[in-house]
């Protein structure tokens, strides 16, 4: 009895971890910004960590093999995850350099009018968002593109703010590229593929419902801005060769993912696709690339190709605004990401094999009494620890691993878990002005968080998305409820 108590700590001693991670992190983002994620955040995690080893086996006698077991256990489950991460990266590479993602812009931007102007950046950056997998530079790139032009047609530019942001982080939360959508994922154990489509039921009404209200405040819209959308297909016309041939690999890849292939297949499969047809659309990009006048035009092709699936590429164009989106990082822009995956799993894992992950769940379970409770106490801890820690990645992975047990225990199905957290964690990130994507895409944009936040929409109308559809009951699964032994009885 007196072994168990050891490994099931207080639920306040357990939550002493947390609390000085949050705590550093604090520091962190107070000292390094937007930085914080390229080593910052990933110390704060393993300082978190080391307490919680600590404080486990000084005062609770845990053995350092059950921390060994549950590490190794925790990482070998992420292994895929960061397999598809490295795919991600050459996906995300060889879709831009390939010529895909610009000619998707070049007939996306055409189709921006005065009065659809909202409407039109929303798609456009849910569009881009969705093909490169990051938020963070549709915003810093075509976002601060179509901010410029929502000054020349007189649009406020916290309202085009708002429409910018919510279509980037639409198409960040459903992109199959998104590290965001991968971390949700494989946090809480649901393939990749079947993550996306069961957000679909929430994020899809969600997002048609923000078009709807972008639609109705551009009616009073009005201005001109033909200058600007000519400076952006001009640059990109000027630098890759836009064919909608290119569109050929996007197709193909919609039609392995409906045919759910592997999700690790489907990624390498079309970075494939694309560097073929970076081969042949865009030969002159891949030489310039490759940088290398001594090798012969078959040598700094595979070259270029080389770097554009594992490394940094910058690509000169006719329009500054659009080097930042032309350039890409391939593998390497992945690392950063990675690291902080393995230093988070590995502070949850730690969590686990302590006893404090239940010991606090346990207090959770005995506060839920029904669906909706367990769905809506989900989304408002992603919204919490998205406050108290400062980054979404972080509180996806707390999130699943606070809730995980409870799932289970509940009988419900992982996927619902996945979804929350991404209906909750990823999408008010940005809201948050402390937080790194708030503080951010606020620089970037130069509009200040709390000017564009009620114009989120699709941030705003997630969780109560999400809470909604769980009173309904829409496609949520239960088992058998199974009896769950109390702290007494376990005794």
């Amino acid at each position: 009895m007196s072994e168990k108590r050891k490994h099931h700590p207080n639920p306040l001693v357990s939550a002493i971890p947390l609390v000085v991670l949050i705590g550093l992190l604090a520091i962190v983002i107070a000292l390094f910004g937007s930085d914080s994620l390229s080593g910052g955040s990933q110390i704060a995690l393993l300082m978190g960590m080391a307490v919680c080893v600590f404080i486990s086996m000084v005062f609770y006698r845990v053995p350092w093999k059950a921390f060994d077991e549950q590490i190794t256990k925790t990482l070998g489950g992420v292994s895929i995850t960061i397999l598809i991460l490295l795919a991600v990266g050459m996906l995300a590479g060889s879709w831009m350099i390939s010529g895909i993602v610009p000619t998707l812009i070049y007939y996306g931007v055409q189709l921006l009018s005065p009065k659809l102007f909202l409407v039109c950046a929303c798609v456009i950056c849910a569009l881009v968002s969705l093909l490169s997998g990051s938020s963070w530079t549709t915003i810093a790139t075509i976002g601060v593109a179509l901010l410029g032009i929502s000054h020349a047609l007189g649009i406020n530019e916290a309202i085009a703010a708002g429409a910018i942001i919510s279509g980037a982080y639409f198409g960040d939360k459903m992109s199959p590229l998104s590290d965001t959508t991968i971390l949700a994922s494989s946090s809480t154990g649901v393939d990749l593929f079947t993550h996306i489509r069961y957000m679909t039921l929430t994020t899809t009404p969600t997002f048609i419902l923000t078009l709807i209200i972008f639609a109705f405040i551009g009616l009073g819209q009005g201005g001109e801005g033909d200058i600007h959308v000519s400076q952006y297909t001009d640059g990109l016309a000027s630098t890759f060769n836009i064919s909608l041939w290119t569109l050929l690999v996007p197709v193909l890849t919609v039609v392995l993912i409906v045919r759910r292939v592997p999700s690790l297949i489907v990624l390498f499969l079309s970075a494939l696709m694309a560097g073929i047809t970076a081969l042949i659309l865009q030969p002159h990009i891949l030489t310039e690339i490759a940088g290398d006048e001594s090798l012969s035009s078959a040598g700094a092709l595979v070259k270029g190709l080389a770097i554009t699936y594992y490394g940094e590429t910058s690509v000169s164009t006719s329009y500054a605004e659009l080097n930042e989106l032309v350039s890409t990082s391939g593998m390497t822009g992945m690392l950063n990401t990675i690291w902080l995956i393995i230093c988070a799993m590995c502070f949850g894992a730690v969590m686990v094999a302590s006893g404090m992950i239940e010991s606090i769940t346990r207090v959770v379970i005995s506060w839920i009494r029904s669906r909706v409770g367990l769905v809506a106490s989900t989304a408002s801890t992603g919204l919490f620890l998205n406050i108290t820690t400062g980054d979404q990645f972080i509180s996806i992975v707390l999130t699943a691993n606070m809730f995980k047990n409870v799932y289970e225990h509940k009988g419900y199905e992982p996927r619902l878990l996945s979804r929350t957290a991404e209906d909750s964690a990823t999408v008010t990130s940005v809201l948050i002005p402390w937080n790194t994507c708030g503080m951010t895409q606020s620089t970037v944009l130069g509009v200040p968080t709390v000017a564009y936040l009620p114009y989120c929409f699709f941030n705003l109308l997630s969780p109560i998305m999400t809470i909604l559809i769980a009173a309904i009951g829409w496609k949520i699964k239960r088992k058998t409820f199974p009896t769950i032994p109390s702290p007494k009885d376990a005794e």
